[in-house]
């Protein structure tokens, strides 16, 4: 059964992401996950999440599962992979070994590749030679024909031989969505290896077969990877795919750092973890980075999941690099934290006030009410979910624990804001009902109308007074949660200890 020849899919449409973990999922690699993931939904097909870890080196067992607990954390569920297994599996290449034994086995018997038995200091010299003649630079084809003399004696000198693909003659024709047909002139493509002196796989092979036998319909990566698509072609026509058969792939440029720079892997904001740790939502950094390369067309930048799934199409993927903007982002984020329904606010919160050590793991009843109580205060006013621990510590800390900053006792708490408190906890320890409207007009009745401060100097040493900082929700309603005895015992102690300090 022919694959798609074009990007247009159907239900046979298969698409894959196939990282190498070694550290923290790079963002630019989020981006293809999530593009072959909507493509491959869209369309109603699979989506396929493959594990490359042939370079024992760099790959490890934690990296992978950060990798797939970043997918998930995303929303990008896969139909087949290391843990829900699948037809063409298994999913990790360390494990399919065997496989590409037998397809170099095979190539190797058919004349398609060859033994190599060259030196490292060999083919150092040969690249030295071809820069000193400016000629391009590849492996020259010595072993392309050895005779049987020549394999004897390597032999006996102990040398273990590479297997190299003997690339034909000719061309290869790239069909790229974004680019259109790249033609690759095999002359500039040298023999490649694709085999280890240790039996080991290289990526060009483990990639190519992993991608006939599971079938793969289209391939979203990286353009740096474009260079290498006709050895790839090179090895599936080996295999015997035809050539209306080949995958359709889809190379996207990169995502820049905020300055134009490359967003290398040491810049803060590369890894996807940066943003979960950040209090960006999930729903955010995929609105985010699904506009950062692609468009649905008109002016719709807020995206769901759901949305993009029925509106998305690679045709429609720029051959523009995407800039990071930090300000758009947190105004999606802002937006989606917004739009979150008060019970999905407490839930979405709760790890980082965890995490700030504000409330247990789990978190007691009664801390899960103080946070459900004040969560309409915060939630209109976060641009990040990390900020919920600087506006909610104030009503969760012991205390013995609370303090006022003291940089805000400073500049706040001066000798003249001690007539504000002195009639602030008069008038607040008078008050029959400890409500937020019976709040707001005792202390505008004291603080404004009878003496006479302007509602900025009026109220703000109560607010420094009982929440310790200038930045909190709302004056009056966090009074009301923080309670009559809290409140009154945190001015007096301003009082005592910071005023005119």
């Amino acid at each position: 059964m022919a694959r798609e020849g074009s990007s247009r899919g159907s239900a046979r449409t298969r698409t894959r992401f196939a990282p190498s973990p070694s550290g923290d999922l790079h963002v630019g690699a989020v981006r293809t996950a999530l593009y072959s993931w909507a493509w491959a939904r869209h369309c109603g097909g699979s989506f396929v999440v493959r594990i490359e870890d042939t370079d024992r080196s760099r790959v490890s067992p934690d990296a992978v599962a950060a990798t797939m607990g970043a997918l998930a954390w995303l929303g990008l569920d896969w139909d087949e992979g290391p843990d829900v297994g699948g037809e063409f599996g298994p999913y990790r290449q360390s494990e399919r070994l065997g496989l590409y034994r037998e397809w170099v086995d095979k190539f190797l018997a058919d004349g398609t590749a060859y033994h190599c038995y060259c030196s490292q200091e060999e083919l150092d010299g040969e690249r030295d030679e071809q820069r000193t003649q400016g000629l391009p630079s590849g492996y020259a084809g010595h072993c392309r024909e050895l005779t049987t003399a020549q394999v004897t004696a390597y032999r006996r000198e102990g040398r273990r031989p590479v297997v190299r693909f003997r690339m034909p003659e000719g061309s290869t024709v790239v069909r790229d969505t974004i680019r259109g047909e790249i033609v690759f002139d095999h002359a500039n493509v040298p023999d490649f290896v694709v085999q280890r002196s240790d039996g080991y796989p290289l990526y060009n092979l483990a990639v190519s077969v992993d991608d006939a036998l599971m079938k793969i319909t289209h391939i979203v990566r990286g353009d740096d990877l474009l260079a290498s698509t006709p050895r790839q072609i090179a090895i599936l026509a080996a295999m015997g795919v035809a050539e209306d058969d080949l995958p359709v792939y889809t190379h996207t440029p990169d995502i820049l750092a905020a300055d134009g720079s490359p967003l290398s892997s040491w810049h803060r904001a590369a890894g996807i973890s940066w943003y979960r740790d950040h209090g960006y939502l999930p729903e955010a950094v995929v609105n985010y980075l699904a506009l950062l390369g692609w468009s649905p067309g008109g002016d719709r930048e807020e995206l769901t999941l759901d949305s993009l799934v029925e509106s998305f199409d690679l045709e429609r993927v720029g051959a523009t690099a995407g800039r990071l903007d930090p300000r758009k982002l947190d105004a999606i984020n802002g937006d989606k934290i917004r739009a979150l329904s008060p019970e999905e606010f407490v839930g979405r919160t709760m790890p980082f006030l965890t995490r700030a050590g504000l409330v247990s793991d789990p978190p007691a009843p009664g801390q899960t009410r103080t946070v459900a109580a004040a969560a309409p205060l915060i939630q209109e006013r976060l641009v990040h979910l990390t900020e919920a621990a600087d506006m909610l510590a104030f009503l969760l800390v012991p205390e013995h624990v609370f303090d006022v900053d003291p940089e805000e006792a400073a500049r706040i708490l001066t000798e003249d804001a001690k007539a504000v408190l002195e009639a602030a906890e008069a008038a607040l320890r008078a008050l029959p009902d400890w409500t937020d409207e019976a709040i707001e007009r005792a202390l505008r009745r004291t603080l404004v109308d009878e003496l006479g401060r302007r509602p900025k100097r009026a109220f703000g040493p109560v607010r420094v007074a009982v929440t310790g900082s200038r930045v909190s929700p709302p004056l009056f309603e966090s009074l009301t949660l923080l309670g009559r005895e809290r409140t009154l015992a945190r001015i007096t102690r301003a009082l005592d200890h910071h005023v005119g300090v």
